[in-house]
């Protein structure tokens, strides 16, 4: 064997303080030697990027929403943002929160639920301590995904130790059998060995736990010195509107507008003195919610609204109706001089409602899991959309009020008439599945308002009367039945009940 292989065992009479000395010296006797720096540099270069990717995330609950805490997957950069991670949507870099070194933050959230818990944070009696809260449930979880991490990097340097033991021994054997020399059993090279395979491992784990230590103060200190001057969401993840340009010339005379879907345009009405393309094209009435609002108020209004509009294709975009492109409603809106009011009616195109309400029809039972949650990835979309319609609304140069319209329901939870019923074929609409679609219009009502009232925007509920219901004596019905050319759309009887609920919260002098 080679003279390099020695016990660590003291010869009698050795000082403690010559035995200290003599381990730190075999110490940086080691550390030097090719084998150890291969396992050091293996266990950091290759060894901790994978213990980063392989940590599985901590899944937490802040704010009654699922999030998962840990890190990004290592790159070859040498420092790089954390990461917000949207499912459904999109992957986020977190400019400010810049961290040097492997362990980059990452965030993974969604889908994102609407409850109680959600609502802690924007109470103000509640909010510090719904934050607090969810800043220690965060930090707490972050920290096990790191304790974690520390330990399997400890057990993949441990492992590699091992390997690269067995192979040293190896080794020595390999090159005693080359020199023909006597051969020595394994049980004294491995006790010969042990020493250096001892410091060897010494080496790996304390240079790993080093280098695991020194990547957690980076990104601390990143995370910290990326917060510190913070101080909002849209300052943290960044801020993204793009506002519709105006489209078209400048046009006077009008106090009000509406834009929005078919039930602002009121299609299967009489169509307006001297229709327009657009009227055509939009399926607008004489009748409409604008035109009803004019005679209401009265007021000049222009209908901007048009039949299957949504928020990106009509309101914000541009939407094609046959052989004609629509321009955005937004950008004909900023092109109105003087306006006093702005009436919005959005939300069912957005949900696709009618493939709901069709399937519910046609199935016996359509709560099923997998319908849910297309309506809540849905609703989710919608929000966010909604919300840069509100910001561009309120961003109009002469900041008129804006009336947001609810959805109506169409049906009482136990209606039974032919309209519920649906075609012989169908399945038709039990009280379950009715309680289902109540259910969902309020989830889209409650973004409605919520959204509204955080601009400070006013909310119209209209109480039309619900299919299967007695109608008034005198009057039509308020809603369009099955039989009808545009089922559960308003009739203009319901045309008039939605304009006389706008009118009620036109602001004074906003009307005229």
């Amino acid at each position: 064997m080679t003279a390099d292989h020695h016990s660590d065992r003291p010869t009698p009479g050795q000082r403690p303080g010559r035995r200290a000395g003599r381990r730190l010296r075999d110490l940086a006797r080691e550390l030097l030697s090719w084998p150890t720096l291969l396992v050091i540099a293996f266990c950091l270069l290759v060894g901790l990027p994978v213990i980063v990717a392989l940590t599985p995330n901590q899944q937490l609950v802040v704010l009654g929403q699922h999030i998962s805490v840990g890190a990004r997957t290592p790159n070859l950069s040498l420092s790089g943002p954390a990461q917000l991670v949207q499912i459904g949507n999109t992957e986020l870099d977190i400019a400010p929160l810049q961290v040097d070194g492997p362990l980059r933050p990452q965030l993974t959230l969604g889908p994102v639920q609407r409850n109680e818990a959600a609502a802690e944070v924007l109470r103000p009696d509640t909010t510090r301590q719904a934050r607090a809260d969810a800043a220690s449930t965060l930090g707490g979880g972050f920290l096990r995904w790191y304790l974690l991490g520390g330990l399997g990097l400890v057990v993949f340097t441990l492992s590699t130790c091992a390997v690269a033991g067995c192979a040293r021994m190896l080794a020595i054997l390999r090159r005693q059998s080359r020199a023909g020399r006597e051969h020595v059993p394994v049980a004294e090279i491995r006790q010969c060995c042990a020493g250096t395979i001892g410091r060897m491992t010494v080496l790996a784990v304390t240079a790993s736990v080093l280098a695991w230590g020194a990547s957690g103060a980076l990104a601390y200190s990143g995370a910290v010195r990326g917060l510190a001057d913070v101080r909002s969401l849209s300052e943290l993840v960044g801020a993204h509107h793009l506002s519709p340009s105006p489209v078209g010339p400048e046009v006077f005379g009008y106090s009000g507008a509406v834009i929005g879907d078919s039930r602002a345009a009121r299609v299967g009405g009489p169509p307006p003195d001297g229709a327009t393309r657009e009227d055509v094209a939009c399926e607008r009435s004489a009748d409409s919610l604008a035109g009803e609002l004019g005679r209401l108020l009265p007021a000049q209004v222009l209908n901007l609204a048009c039949s299957g509009a949504s928020v990106t294709e009509g309101l914000r975009g541009p939407q094609q109706r046959g052989d004609l492109t629509l321009p955005a409603q937004v950008g004909l809106l900023k092109q109105v001089q003087d306006l006093r009011f702005v009436v919005v009616a959005i939300g069912p195109n957005d949900l696709g409602w009618s493939d709901f309400l069709t399937y519910c029809y046609g199935v016996a039972d359509c709560s099923d899991n997998l319908t849910q949650g297309e309506f809540d990835y849905r609703l989710a979309a919608f929000d966010r959309e909604y919300g840069k319609l509100l910001q561009d609304l309120a961003e109009l140069p002469s900041r008129p009020q804006v009336v947001v319209v609810g959805s109506y329901d169409v049906f009482d939870p136990g209606a039974d008439c032919p309209d519920s019923r649906g075609p012989a074929q169908a399945a038709g609409l039990t009280p379950g599945k009715i309680e289902l679609l109540i259910q969902r219009n309020g989830q889209l009502n409650a973004i409605l308002a919520g959204g509204a009232e955080k601009y400070g925007f006013d909310v119209a509920r209209p109480e039309l009367t619900r299919l299967c219901r007695p109608g008034t004596a005198g009057l039509a019905p308020d809603l369009q039945g099955l039989s009808d050319s545009h089922p559960f759309h308003p009739t203009g009887v319901g045309s008039i009940r939605m304009a006389a609920g706008v009118a009620r919260l036109i602001g004074p002098g906003n009307g005229g």
